[in-house]
């Protein structure tokens, strides 16, 4: 396995780019430890396929390097740089059998037999496949031939990292839990440097240890899930994760401090200084209905089954509530209050007193 360090990484993908709006990935410095389980998640477009291209050396960057422990790998080509990757549909050959599926990389590599069976039938068991070993992976489901994908990757113990390119895609929604949990399963077994690209946040923060967060081809932040959950660096990645999303509300600021509405509301941080575009940002989770608070106007309510979620609106921002059971919702009007703690003033998107 490698660490990975990504130095001053840019790319265009025009011949001569002139300005940030010609590059798909701005500035980007990384380091993924040996041995970690990592996710890249953004929307469509936000630059996550291109850099996973470029560590794998499909794509040569157009400015920066990329080291795989230290040694300098960025003109090397894909086949010298040790790398699994698992895409979006089974790369696996369907004529042949699931045992032969699997020894393929071992076989094309040259490993001894006896070592090339003892390795199949154990990648075989972590990836419940035993029963279907001498079946042909031709009829097979597509979750099970996603599998074999994964096992081609799992097989081999000399890669630096195994990379997956969204491998969810093509899979059932009842049976995507069941390959996630396997993945986290195979992870702690194996301690394979894993690099997860995805645009489902279930995927990323279930199963990451770290997620990287991406949006216009920068690195918005990079954390743990709950990191990313509870502080975000951007109300972007507030807006990104969770469901509903943070609450991003328009506010003034006076003596350091929140106005909403007119009225002053406490928050974790203090706006010291700010140049653009002032708001707070609050998750669902920590806005609770209030005898005194900023007032709101109630707009509807939806049951969840678990819980409520009431939209309201202040001063013209929608805001979401996680209402629980036998909490009465008034009609009309009411009045809010955020758990100050958990609210954060940000200026022009980014948050006052984080990390970029």
């Amino acid at each position: 396995m490698a660490r990975i360090t990504l130095d001053s990484l840019r790319h265009s993908y025009a011949p001569n780019p002139k300005g940030a709006g010609d590059y798909a990935l701005k500035e980007i410095d990384l380091d993924w430890q040996d041995g970690g389980a990592y996710a890249l998640l953004g929307p469509s477009g936000c630059g996550k396929s291109t850099l996973l291209n470029i560590v794998s050396g499909l794509v040569t960057p157009s400015e920066g390097r990329i080291l795989f422990d230290g040694e300098d790998v960025t003109n090397l080509p894909p086949d010298q740089r040790n790398i699994a990757q698992v895409f979006q549909f089974p790369v696996i050959y369907d004529t042949m059998t699931v045992y032969d599926n699997l020894a393929f990389p071992l076989r094309n590599r040259g490993v001894a037999r006896d070592a090339v069976d003892a390795r199949v039938r154990e990648i075989a068991t972590m990836l419940e496949l035993d029963d279907t070993l001498g079946r042909r992976a031709a009829g097979l489901t597509p979750d099970a031939k996603q599998k074999i994908s994964m096992g081609r990757g799992l097989v081999r113990d000399d890669v630096n990292v195994i990379m997956f390119d969204e491998p969810l895609t093509v899979i059932d929604p009842h049976l995507k839990w069941k390959l996630r949990s396997k993945l986290k399963e195979l992870h702690h077994r194996v301690r394979a440097t894993m690099i997860y690209v995805t645009h489902d946040q279930t995927e990323a923060l279930t199963f990451a240890d770290r997620v990287v967060v991406m949006d216009d081809g920068i690195v918005v932040q990079i954390g743990t899930p709950v990191e990313l959950f509870e502080r975000p660096a951007h109300t972007f990645v507030g807006h990104f994760i969770g469901s509903p999303g943070m609450n991003v509300i328009p506010c003034s600021i006076d003596n350091g401090q929140a106005i909403v509405a007119g009225m002053s509301v406490a928050t974790e941080n203090v706006a010291t200084a700010t140049s653009g575009r002032t708001e707070i940002g609050v998750r669902p989770e920590f806005v609770t209905l209030a005898s005194e608070g900023v007032p709101a106007r109630i707009i509807r309510v939806a049951d969840t089954g678990r819980h409520r979620i009431m939209e309201a609106e202040i001063a013209g921002a929608k805001v979401h509530a996680v209402v629980g059971d036998g909490i009465n919702i008034p009609e009309g009007t009411a009045h809010l209050a955020f758990a100050p703690d958990m609210t954060r003033i940000y200026d022009d998107g980014w948050l006052i007193g984080g990390t970029r």
